[in-house]
Protein backbone atom coordinates (compact mmCIF):
# COMPACT_ATOMS: atom_id res chain seq x y z
CA UNK A 1 0.00 0.00 0.00
CA UNK A 2 1.40 3.40 -0.90
CA UNK A 3 2.13 5.85 1.97
CA UNK A 4 -0.40 8.42 0.77
CA UNK A 5 -3.21 5.85 0.61
CA UNK A 6 -2.25 4.44 4.01
CA UNK A 7 -2.32 7.98 5.42
CA UNK A 8 -5.72 8.69 3.87
CA UNK A 9 -7.20 5.49 5.27
CA UNK A 10 -5.84 6.19 8.74
CA UNK A 11 -7.23 9.69 8.62
CA UNK A 12 -10.63 8.41 7.49
CA UNK A 13 -10.59 5.79 10.22
CA UNK A 14 -9.69 8.37 12.84
CA UNK A 15 -12.48 10.65 11.68
CA UNK A 16 -14.94 7.76 11.79
CA UNK A 17 -13.88 6.92 15.34
CA UNK A 18 -14.21 10.54 16.37
CA UNK A 19 -17.64 10.76 14.77
CA UNK A 20 -18.76 7.58 16.54
CA UNK A 21 -17.40 8.80 19.84
CA UNK A 22 -19.09 12.15 19.38
CA UNK A 23 -22.43 10.50 18.60
CA UNK A 24 -22.09 8.31 21.68
CA UNK A 25 -21.28 11.29 23.85
CA UNK A 26 -24.34 13.07 22.55
CA UNK A 27 -26.80 10.21 23.12
CA UNK A 28 -28.95 10.00 26.25
CA UNK A 29 -29.97 6.85 28.09
CA UNK A 30 -33.00 6.63 30.36
CA UNK A 31 -33.82 3.73 32.65
CA UNK A 32 -37.55 3.21 33.17
CA UNK A 33 -38.94 0.87 35.81
CA UNK A 34 -42.23 -0.55 34.59
CA UNK A 35 -44.45 -2.07 37.28
CA UNK A 36 -46.48 -4.21 34.90
CA UNK A 37 -46.85 -7.11 37.32
CA UNK A 38 -47.13 -7.22 41.11
CA UNK A 39 -49.18 -5.04 43.48
CA UNK A 40 -48.97 -1.89 41.34
CA UNK A 41 -49.61 -3.48 37.93
CA UNK A 42 -52.69 -1.42 37.03
CA UNK A 43 -50.93 1.79 38.00
CA UNK A 44 -47.77 0.74 36.17
CA UNK A 45 -49.78 0.21 32.98
CA UNK A 46 -51.14 3.75 33.26
CA UNK A 47 -47.62 5.14 33.77
CA UNK A 48 -46.31 3.08 30.83
CA UNK A 49 -48.82 4.69 28.49
CA UNK A 50 -47.94 8.17 29.74
CA UNK A 51 -44.22 7.49 29.19
CA UNK A 52 -44.81 6.03 25.74
CA UNK A 53 -47.00 8.93 24.58
CA UNK A 54 -44.32 11.46 25.55
CA UNK A 55 -41.57 9.40 23.92
CA UNK A 56 -43.61 9.07 20.73
CA UNK A 57 -44.33 12.82 20.60
CA UNK A 58 -40.63 13.58 21.05
CA UNK A 59 -39.64 11.18 18.28
CA UNK A 60 -37.52 9.02 20.60
CA UNK A 61 -35.35 12.03 21.36
CA UNK A 62 -34.71 14.22 24.38
CA UNK A 63 -33.81 17.83 23.69
CA UNK A 64 -33.45 16.87 20.01
CA UNK A 65 -30.74 14.37 20.99
CA UNK A 66 -31.12 10.66 20.22
CA UNK A 67 -32.33 8.83 23.32
CA UNK A 68 -32.47 5.18 24.34
CA UNK A 69 -35.12 4.10 26.83
CA UNK A 70 -34.14 0.98 28.78
CA UNK A 71 -37.35 -0.50 30.20
CA UNK A 72 -37.62 -3.28 32.78
CA UNK A 73 -40.60 -4.66 34.70
CA UNK A 74 -39.62 -4.40 38.37
CA UNK A 75 -42.95 -5.80 39.62
CA UNK A 76 -43.05 -3.49 42.64
CA UNK A 77 -40.40 -5.67 44.27
CA UNK A 78 -37.59 -3.78 46.07
CA UNK A 79 -35.06 -6.64 45.86
CA UNK A 80 -35.61 -7.28 42.14
CA UNK A 81 -35.63 -3.56 41.45
CA UNK A 82 -32.32 -3.08 43.23
CA UNK A 83 -30.65 -5.70 41.04
CA UNK A 84 -32.17 -4.39 37.82
CA UNK A 85 -31.16 -0.81 38.61
CA UNK A 86 -27.59 -1.94 39.34
CA UNK A 87 -27.57 -3.46 35.85
CA UNK A 88 -28.97 -0.28 34.29
CA UNK A 89 -26.30 1.79 36.01
CA UNK A 90 -23.30 -0.49 35.41
CA UNK A 91 -24.09 -2.09 32.04
CA UNK A 92 -26.42 0.36 30.31
CA UNK A 93 -24.80 3.51 31.75
CA UNK A 94 -28.09 5.38 32.10
CA UNK A 95 -28.14 9.16 32.58
CA UNK A 96 -31.68 9.40 34.00
CA UNK A 97 -34.00 7.03 35.83
CA UNK A 98 -37.75 7.05 36.47
CA UNK A 99 -40.72 4.75 36.84
CA UNK A 100 -41.24 2.99 40.19
CA UNK A 101 -44.77 3.37 41.52
CA UNK A 102 -44.07 2.26 45.09
CA UNK A 103 -42.12 4.23 47.68
CA UNK A 104 -40.61 0.99 48.98
CA UNK A 105 -38.97 0.53 45.58
CA UNK A 106 -37.91 4.18 45.38
CA UNK A 107 -36.13 3.89 48.73
CA UNK A 108 -34.47 0.63 47.66
CA UNK A 109 -33.00 1.88 44.37
CA UNK A 110 -32.14 5.43 45.38
CA UNK A 111 -28.72 4.75 46.96
CA UNK A 112 -27.33 2.94 43.88
CA UNK A 113 -28.46 5.75 41.59
CA UNK A 114 -27.12 8.50 43.82
CA UNK A 115 -23.76 6.77 44.24
CA UNK A 116 -23.32 6.78 40.45
CA UNK A 117 -24.66 10.35 40.07
CA UNK A 118 -27.69 9.25 38.02
CA UNK A 119 -30.63 11.65 38.11
CA UNK A 120 -33.77 10.02 39.48
CA UNK A 121 -36.94 11.83 38.41
CA UNK A 122 -39.67 10.16 40.43
CA UNK A 123 -42.88 10.16 38.41
CA UNK A 124 -44.93 8.94 41.37
CA UNK A 125 -43.29 7.90 44.63
CA UNK A 126 -42.50 10.74 47.02
CA UNK A 127 -41.22 9.16 50.24
CA UNK A 128 -40.83 11.47 53.22
CA UNK A 129 -37.23 10.31 53.68
CA UNK A 130 -36.14 11.78 50.33
CA UNK A 131 -38.07 14.97 51.04
CA UNK A 132 -36.43 15.56 54.42
CA UNK A 133 -33.12 14.62 56.01
CA UNK A 134 -32.19 12.17 53.21
CA UNK A 135 -32.89 14.60 50.35
CA UNK A 136 -30.37 14.26 47.56
CA UNK A 137 -29.20 16.52 44.71
CA UNK A 138 -29.81 13.66 42.26
CA UNK A 139 -33.41 13.02 43.33
CA UNK A 140 -36.29 15.07 41.93
CA UNK A 141 -39.83 14.28 43.08
CA UNK A 142 -41.55 15.40 39.91
CA UNK A 143 -45.07 14.41 41.02
CA UNK A 144 -45.77 15.14 44.70
CA UNK A 145 -44.56 14.30 48.20
CA UNK A 146 -46.42 11.31 49.68
CA UNK A 147 -48.15 13.19 52.49
CA UNK A 148 -49.55 16.01 50.36
CA UNK A 149 -52.54 14.34 48.69
CA UNK A 150 -53.61 13.03 52.05
CA UNK A 151 -53.14 16.34 53.84
CA UNK A 152 -55.48 17.87 51.28
CA UNK A 153 -58.04 15.12 51.94
CA UNK A 154 -57.70 15.77 55.68
CA UNK A 155 -58.36 19.46 55.22
CA UNK A 156 -61.45 18.71 53.14
CA UNK A 157 -62.73 16.29 55.80
CA UNK A 158 -62.17 18.92 58.48
CA UNK A 159 -64.12 21.49 56.46
CA UNK A 160 -67.12 19.12 56.30
CA UNK A 161 -67.06 18.72 60.09
CA UNK A 162 -67.28 14.93 60.17
CA UNK A 163 -67.46 13.68 63.76
CA UNK A 164 -66.17 10.10 63.49
CA UNK A 165 -63.48 9.54 60.88
CA UNK A 166 -61.77 6.21 60.24
CA UNK A 167 -58.59 5.92 58.16
CA UNK A 168 -57.02 2.98 56.31
CA UNK A 169 -53.90 2.33 54.22
CA UNK A 170 -51.47 -0.50 53.37
CA UNK A 171 -48.53 -1.08 55.68
CA UNK A 172 -45.61 0.24 53.61
CA UNK A 173 -43.80 3.62 53.47
CA UNK A 174 -46.37 5.44 51.32
CA UNK A 175 -49.23 4.08 53.44
CA UNK A 176 -47.61 5.36 56.60
CA UNK A 177 -46.99 8.76 55.00
CA UNK A 178 -50.60 8.77 53.80
CA UNK A 179 -52.18 8.37 57.22
CA UNK A 180 -49.72 10.81 58.79
CA UNK A 181 -50.58 13.34 56.11
CA UNK A 182 -54.33 12.91 56.56
CA UNK A 183 -54.08 13.30 60.33
CA UNK A 184 -51.96 16.43 59.90
CA UNK A 185 -54.54 17.94 57.55
CA UNK A 186 -57.56 16.83 59.58
CA UNK A 187 -56.19 18.08 62.89
CA UNK A 188 -58.73 16.21 65.04
CA UNK A 189 -58.88 12.84 66.84
CA UNK A 190 -59.37 9.77 64.62
CA UNK A 191 -62.03 7.14 65.41
CA UNK A 192 -59.92 4.23 64.09
CA UNK A 193 -56.66 3.69 62.19
CA UNK A 194 -56.03 0.51 60.20
CA UNK A 195 -53.00 -0.74 58.27
CA UNK A 196 -53.70 -3.55 55.80
CA UNK A 197 -51.29 -5.82 53.96
CA UNK A 198 -49.75 -4.43 50.77
CA UNK A 199 -51.58 -6.06 47.86
CA UNK A 200 -54.48 -7.28 50.03
CA UNK A 201 -57.69 -8.01 48.11
CA UNK A 202 -60.09 -9.43 50.74
CA UNK A 203 -61.33 -6.89 53.30
CA UNK A 204 -63.98 -8.87 55.18
CA UNK A 205 -62.21 -8.41 58.53
CA UNK A 206 -61.67 -4.67 58.04
CA UNK A 207 -65.28 -4.16 56.92
CA UNK A 208 -66.55 -5.95 60.03
CA UNK A 209 -64.39 -3.65 62.16
CA UNK A 210 -65.72 -0.57 60.36
CA UNK A 211 -69.27 -1.75 60.89
CA UNK A 212 -68.56 -1.72 64.63
CA UNK A 213 -66.82 1.69 64.56
CA UNK A 214 -69.70 3.31 62.60
CA UNK A 215 -67.71 6.22 61.12
CA UNK A 216 -69.51 8.97 59.26
CA UNK A 217 -66.45 9.30 57.00
CA UNK A 218 -63.74 6.88 55.91
CA UNK A 219 -60.43 7.93 54.38
CA UNK A 220 -58.72 5.23 52.30
CA UNK A 221 -55.39 5.13 50.55
CA UNK A 222 -55.67 1.82 48.70
CA UNK A 223 -54.21 2.27 45.20
CA UNK A 224 -54.91 0.04 42.22
CA UNK A 225 -56.43 -3.39 42.78
CA UNK A 226 -56.53 -2.84 46.54
CA UNK A 227 -58.91 0.10 46.20
CA UNK A 228 -60.95 -1.59 43.49
CA UNK A 229 -61.66 -4.61 45.67
CA UNK A 230 -62.21 -2.64 48.87
CA UNK A 231 -64.75 -0.21 47.39
CA UNK A 232 -66.71 -3.02 45.76
CA UNK A 233 -66.82 -4.93 49.05
CA UNK A 234 -67.56 -1.83 51.15
CA UNK A 235 -70.47 -0.74 48.95
CA UNK A 236 -71.70 -4.34 48.63
CA UNK A 237 -71.81 -4.59 52.42
CA UNK A 238 -74.10 -1.54 52.53
CA UNK A 239 -71.72 0.66 54.55
CA UNK A 240 -71.63 3.46 51.99
CA UNK A 241 -75.20 4.43 52.95
CA UNK A 242 -74.01 5.93 56.23
CA UNK A 243 -70.30 6.52 55.58
CA UNK A 244 -68.78 8.98 53.11
CA UNK A 245 -65.65 7.62 51.42
CA UNK A 246 -62.85 10.14 50.96
CA UNK A 247 -59.59 9.35 49.22
CA UNK A 248 -56.51 10.78 47.62
CA UNK A 249 -56.74 10.94 43.85
CA UNK A 250 -55.09 7.53 43.59
CA UNK A 251 -58.03 5.82 45.28
CA UNK A 252 -60.54 7.57 43.04
CA UNK A 253 -58.70 7.77 39.74
CA UNK A 254 -59.57 6.47 36.27
CA UNK A 255 -58.13 2.99 36.79
CA UNK A 256 -60.32 2.48 39.87
CA UNK A 257 -63.38 4.15 38.34
CA UNK A 258 -63.26 1.97 35.22
CA UNK A 259 -63.02 -1.20 37.29
CA UNK A 260 -65.62 -0.36 39.96
CA UNK A 261 -68.22 1.55 37.94
CA UNK A 262 -71.26 3.29 39.41
CA UNK A 263 -70.47 2.60 43.10
CA UNK A 264 -67.78 5.27 42.62
CA UNK A 265 -70.33 8.02 41.91
CA UNK A 266 -70.09 10.87 44.40
CA UNK A 267 -66.73 9.85 45.86
CA UNK A 268 -64.59 12.84 46.88
CA UNK A 269 -60.86 12.75 46.30
CA UNK A 270 -57.98 15.22 46.21
CA UNK A 271 -55.31 15.62 43.54
CA UNK A 272 -52.81 18.02 41.99
CA UNK A 273 -54.17 17.45 38.46
CA UNK A 274 -57.35 16.47 36.65
CA UNK A 275 -58.19 15.82 33.01
CA UNK A 276 -60.43 18.94 32.92
CA UNK A 277 -57.61 21.41 33.70
CA UNK A 278 -57.88 24.35 31.34
CA UNK A 279 -54.30 24.96 30.27
CA UNK A 280 -52.78 24.35 26.85
CA UNK A 281 -50.42 21.53 27.88
CA UNK A 282 -53.12 19.62 29.75
CA UNK A 283 -55.71 19.97 27.01
CA UNK A 284 -53.23 18.76 24.39
CA UNK A 285 -52.10 15.84 26.55
CA UNK A 286 -55.66 14.68 27.31
CA UNK A 287 -56.70 14.95 23.65
CA UNK A 288 -53.66 12.99 22.43
CA UNK A 289 -53.98 10.37 25.15
CA UNK A 290 -57.66 9.79 24.36
CA UNK A 291 -56.80 9.56 20.67
CA UNK A 292 -53.99 7.08 21.28
CA UNK A 293 -55.55 4.89 23.98
CA UNK A 294 -59.31 5.52 23.70
CA UNK A 295 -59.69 6.39 27.37
CA UNK A 296 -59.28 9.31 29.78
CA UNK A 297 -55.79 9.50 31.29
CA UNK A 298 -55.21 8.93 34.97
CA UNK A 299 -52.93 10.88 37.29
CA UNK A 300 -50.30 8.14 36.85
CA UNK A 301 -50.27 8.66 33.08
CA UNK A 302 -50.07 12.44 33.44
CA UNK A 303 -47.20 12.23 35.93
CA UNK A 304 -45.21 9.87 33.68
CA UNK A 305 -45.75 12.19 30.71
CA UNK A 306 -44.52 15.17 32.74
CA UNK A 307 -41.37 13.31 33.88
CA UNK A 308 -40.27 12.66 30.29
CA UNK A 309 -41.05 16.25 29.27
CA UNK A 310 -38.97 17.53 32.18
CA UNK A 311 -36.01 15.40 31.02
CA UNK A 312 -36.50 16.75 27.50
CA UNK A 313 -36.29 20.33 28.77
CA UNK A 314 -33.14 19.63 30.82
CA UNK A 315 -31.33 17.94 27.91
CA UNK A 316 -32.26 20.82 25.61
CA UNK A 317 -31.10 23.37 28.20
CA UNK A 318 -27.69 21.65 28.45
CA UNK A 319 -27.43 21.09 24.68
CA UNK A 320 -27.17 17.36 25.25
CA UNK A 321 -24.12 17.54 27.53
CA UNK A 322 -25.62 15.22 30.13
CA UNK A 323 -22.17 14.37 31.52
CA UNK A 324 -22.09 17.89 32.99
CA UNK A 325 -23.95 16.96 36.17
CA UNK A 326 -23.99 20.46 37.64
CA UNK A 327 -25.53 21.87 34.47
CA UNK A 328 -28.15 19.11 34.30
CA UNK A 329 -29.07 19.62 37.94
CA UNK A 330 -29.44 23.37 37.40
CA UNK A 331 -31.60 22.75 34.34
CA UNK A 332 -33.83 20.30 36.19
CA UNK A 333 -34.29 22.75 39.05
CA UNK A 334 -35.50 25.36 36.57
CA UNK A 335 -38.22 22.94 35.39
CA UNK A 336 -38.50 24.94 32.19
CA UNK A 337 -41.23 22.86 30.58
CA UNK A 338 -44.99 23.02 30.09
CA UNK A 339 -46.44 20.82 32.82
CA UNK A 340 -49.95 19.43 32.48
CA UNK A 341 -50.68 20.88 35.92
CA UNK A 342 -49.85 24.44 34.82
CA UNK A 343 -47.16 26.47 36.60
CA UNK A 344 -44.44 24.28 38.06
CA UNK A 345 -41.60 24.99 40.43
CA UNK A 346 -39.44 23.00 42.83
CA UNK A 347 -38.83 23.71 46.49
CA UNK A 348 -35.35 23.52 47.98
CA UNK A 349 -35.75 19.77 48.56
CA UNK A 350 -36.53 19.08 44.88
CA UNK A 351 -40.22 18.46 45.48
CA UNK A 352 -42.92 20.56 43.80
CA UNK A 353 -44.56 23.55 45.43
CA UNK A 354 -48.05 23.21 44.01
CA UNK A 355 -51.83 23.43 44.39
CA UNK A 356 -54.19 20.60 45.33
CA UNK A 357 -57.85 20.32 44.34
CA UNK A 358 -61.00 18.57 45.43
CA UNK A 359 -62.55 16.29 42.81
CA UNK A 360 -65.78 14.30 42.70
CA UNK A 361 -66.68 11.27 40.57
CA UNK A 362 -69.58 11.97 38.22
CA UNK A 363 -70.98 11.03 34.78
CA UNK A 364 -69.35 13.11 32.07
CA UNK A 365 -71.98 13.72 29.41
CA UNK A 366 -69.40 15.58 27.30
CA UNK A 367 -67.43 12.34 26.90
CA UNK A 368 -70.00 9.65 26.14
CA UNK A 369 -71.35 9.51 29.70
CA UNK A 370 -68.03 8.19 31.00
CA UNK A 371 -67.52 8.11 34.75
CA UNK A 372 -64.65 10.41 35.64
CA UNK A 373 -63.66 13.21 38.01
CA UNK A 374 -64.78 16.82 37.92
CA UNK A 375 -62.61 19.46 39.58
CA UNK A 376 -64.45 21.37 42.29
CA UNK A 377 -62.29 23.78 44.28
CA UNK A 378 -58.73 24.38 45.44
CA UNK A 379 -57.95 22.83 48.83
CA UNK A 380 -54.30 23.85 49.24
CA UNK A 381 -52.40 26.55 47.36
CA UNK A 382 -48.65 26.62 46.65
CA UNK A 383 -48.25 23.94 49.26
CA UNK A 384 -44.77 23.08 50.57
CA UNK A 385 -44.43 19.58 51.99
CA UNK A 386 -43.97 19.05 55.72
CA UNK A 387 -40.39 17.74 55.40
CA UNK A 388 -38.74 20.47 53.31
CA UNK A 389 -37.34 22.26 56.37
CA UNK A 390 -35.36 19.11 57.28
CA UNK A 391 -33.54 19.02 53.94
CA UNK A 392 -30.01 20.50 54.09
CA UNK A 393 -29.94 21.44 50.39
CA UNK A 394 -30.24 25.13 49.55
Amino acid sequence: MCPSLRSSLLTAGLLACLATGSASAQSVKVGIAQDLTGPFAALGAEARDGFNLAIKQLGNKLGDVDAEFVMQDMAGNPDSARQLVERMVKRDRIDFFTGPIGSNVALAVGPALFAERVFYLSNNAGPSQFAGAQCNPFFFGTAWQNDQYHEAAGRFAASRDFKRVAIMAPSYPAGQDALNGFKRGFGKPIASETFTKLGQLDYAVEIAQLRAVKPDALFIFLPGGMGINFIKQFVGAGLSKDTTIIGPGFSGDQDVIRAVGEPMLGMFNTAHWNHDFDNLASRAFVAEFRKEYKRTPSIYAAQAYDAIMMMDAAVRETKGKVDNKDAVRAALRKANFKSVRGDFRFGTNHFPVQDFYLRVVRKDESFNGELNNRSLNKVMEKHVDAYASQCPMK
